[in-house]
């Protein structure tokens, strides 16, 4: 059990500061979105315990919002997919461009860690095994025979989330079909071989000034070589056979996976939340490292939310504490904005 306590938002930021919350569905009061599924329930949910925190809240679902200094001193950002390539740090960048303070990391720390392929270098630059990989980026040439043996890869764009655009292939000339459906979309690919197993997630939040993990979770596949889609994993189709979400328990390879977890943690620094994912295969005992989300879904009914309650905390909890810690690292607990010399 987790001995981590919340963070509460002191009545000096309460009182004197205005919050912004942007998300594609801000404003959202039904259930799943037709093509974003659970992501619209989850900024709705998101928006509400924001509303009950007691400051003034402002709610905008586009950038335009902050095309101009905005009626606010603070922004919580969720307009992650914009629609455009790279979109997940124009939010940052505006907010720079207007010195607005904001929750999560700056553009170009959000930008290492949505590049699949620069957090993967940064894994292995300090020995944290992670799967062998190729990177194509648009407009180069792409030559399949650079992609590691396997014989199965998966074929993703290096900047999706929740597996958006995610597919598979058996052999080299569906290999060379993936990258090219894949860079149709806008994106650059990248290919792995296709690990079987199931994927650990790390949930890691501020508390006190300093990374803290929330209990480790999994996605406990029924049949390890299953791929996870979007589909799936937005609700948009039924995934309750496939693999279900739980407390990891492995005490076997916990400590790995922790120790890989700081490493990475302090690549990032500051960042307010963000998940660490790996990949398990327990037949093996090995452990790699998938990726590293920053200002990733905090769903109640997801990893964060989860894991949240399993270290005794609400979703409530949850929300004000990443509100609270990001404007006390920014503003300090007397609500006086720290400016860089």
């Amino acid at each position: 059990m987790s001995n981590l306590t919340p963070t509460r938002l002191p009545a000096s930021l309460r009182d004197t500061r205005r919050l912004l919350f942007v998300a594609k569905h801000a404003r959202w009061e039904g259930g799943l979105h037709p093509e974003d599924g659970n992501h619209a329930v989850y900024h709705r949910e998101t928006r509400q315990i924001l509303e009950g925190l007691g400051m003034p809240l402002s709610v905008a679902d586009s950038y335009a919002a902050l095309f101009d200094q905005p009626d606010a001193d603070f922004v919580f950002p969720l307009l992650n997919r914009g629609g455009f390539f790279n979109s997940e740090m124009l939010l940052p960048l505006l907010c720079n461009r207007l010195g607005l303070p904001y929750v999560g990391a700056s553009p170009i720390v959000r930008g290492l860690s949505d590049d699949k392929h620069l957090t993967k270098l940064e894994a292995a630059a300090r020995g944290i095994p992670t799967a062998p990989w190729a990177l194509f980026r648009r407009g180069a040439p792409v030559d399949v025979s650079r992609c590691p043996p396997a014989k199965r890869w998966v074929i993703k764009p290096n900047n999706s989330s929740a597996s958006w655009g995610i597919r598979d292939a058996h052999d080299r000339a569906e290999l060379a079909q993936a990258i090219a459906e894949v860079q149709a979309l806008d994106h650059d690919a990248i290919v792995e071989p296709f690990i079987e197993g199931s994927d650990v997630e790390v949930p890691v939040i501020t508390i006190g000034g300093g990374p803290a993990m929330l209990p480790m979770m999994i996605f406990e596949q029924a049949d390890p070589s299953h791929l996870r889609t979007y589909q799936e994993k937005r609700d948009l189709v039924d995934r309750s056979a496939k693999y279900s979400l739980k407390l990891f328990d492995d005490d076997g390879l916990r400590d790995r996976i922790v120790a890989y977890t700081q490493q990475m943690a302090a690549v990032f620094q500051p960042f307010d939340y963000g998940r660490f994912e790996f990949r398990v295969d327990f037949a093996r005992g090995e452990v790699r490292l998938l990726e590293v989300n920053l200002n990733c879904n905090l769903w109640s009914e997801k990893v964060f939310g989860r894991a949240a309650v399993a270290a005794g905390f609400s979703q409530a909890d949850l929300i004000e504490t990443i509100v609270a810690e990001s404007m006390i690292r920014q503003f300090g607990a007397a609500g006086v904005r720290k400016v860089a010399a």
